[in-house]
């Protein structure tokens, strides 16, 4: 039996103008843009529609952002009737899962992010933290040389494990710098490229970002998944309200294990991705895990009336 599971984007699918159409077209979606600029009590959709992309690029924004398009696309999706068995989302996408499972009230993910974002980029002063993508490594390997270079002094870790051949390592500026120097010799890298990141994320060092989610995430109504959410975590599905909210809490400072989550999918018969939001990065990474699952991106209006044809 095929089964299908919606999937969410992450911070690095921005782009200005995105979710427009849909804006413009369903009435539905305009809805959503208009319950995020309430919430929070500015223009978001400014941001959104005209940028400038340096403003849009401040994780506050863009966390906030990329949930409320991904949102506006998956109200424009409902008229196709297409009903997903499971949802995930890549760290923030995570939140638009949980608002398509029923967990959360997108009001109530929207302000979320938004202070979600705010304590990220305030858990780690600006230079000290840093971000870069190790492409052609073996996952293990290149733990090791985070381990190493840990040992050492400067703290690195692994933060996304995106697809075969695809890792984000996360830490201090001077841990990182050290894998980009040695992570060809080391751990057999292909290529290491620094990110352009505001902090830290998915390290130890989001500690406190964590902290401060934790007192978010206890002052809002969270309802068990009507449709199993598989977390970044542990890579398995989750339904219960109070398991997502610890998971979430742990899902800032720990890795987003998305490789194993799109393997733990596949072995329960999913066989078709839908990544609802902008761009195609998850559609990229999930071809690089299978290439014979059938993946659709839903991120224009034409995508979606491919589905309703």
């Amino acid at each position: 039996m095929s089964k299908t599971a919606f999937v969410f984007p992450g911070q690095g699918a921005q782009v200005v103008g995105m979710g427009k159409d849909v804006y413009d077209a369903f009435d539905r979606s305009r809805s959503i843009v208009e319950q995020a600029d309430e919430a929070l009590g500015f223009s978001l959709s400014s941001i959104i529609f005209e940028g400038p992309d340096e403003v849009l690029k401040q994780t506050a924004n863009t966390q906030p952002a990329l949930l409320t398009v991904s949102v506006a696309f998956l109200e424009a999706l409902a008229e196709c009737g297409l009903k997903p068995d499971f949802v995930a989302g890549h760290s923030l996408g995570e939140y638009s899962a949980l608002v398509a499972a029923g967990v959360l009230s997108f009001e109530d993910a929207v302000r979320t992010v938004r202070a979600r974002g705010q304590f990220m980029e305030q858990a780690v002063p600006s230079g000290q933290g840093a971000m870069a993508a190790v492409l052609g490594a073996e996952r293990e390997t290149l733990a090791a040389l985070c381990a190493a270079i840990t040992s050492e002094g400067s703290a690195v870790e692994l933060a996304n494990v995106n697809c075969p051949g695809q890792i984000v390592v996360s830490g201090t500026a001077a841990g990182v710098a050290a894998v980009v120097e040695r992570g060809k010799e080391e751990a057999g890298a292909k290529r290491v490229i620094p990110l352009e990141v505001s902090g830290p994320f998915h390290s130890s060092l989001m500690k406190p970002a964590a902290d401060n989610l934790m007192l978010t995430l206890a002052a809002i109504e969270m309802k068990d998944a009507a449709i199993p959410v598989v977390a970044n975590v542990t890579a398995k599905s989750v339904t219960a309200a109070a398991d997502i909210r610890s998971l979430l809490v742990e899902q800032v400072y720990s890795p987003v294990l998305w490789e194993d989550s799109v393997r733990y999918l596949i072995e329960q018969g999913v066989d078709t991705f839908v990544e609802i939001g902008s761009g195609t990065v998850l559609a990229g990474l999930i071809k690089k895990i299978d290439k014979n699952l059938r993946i659709v991106s839903v991120n224009s209006i034409s995508a979606i009336e491919a589905l309703k044809g």
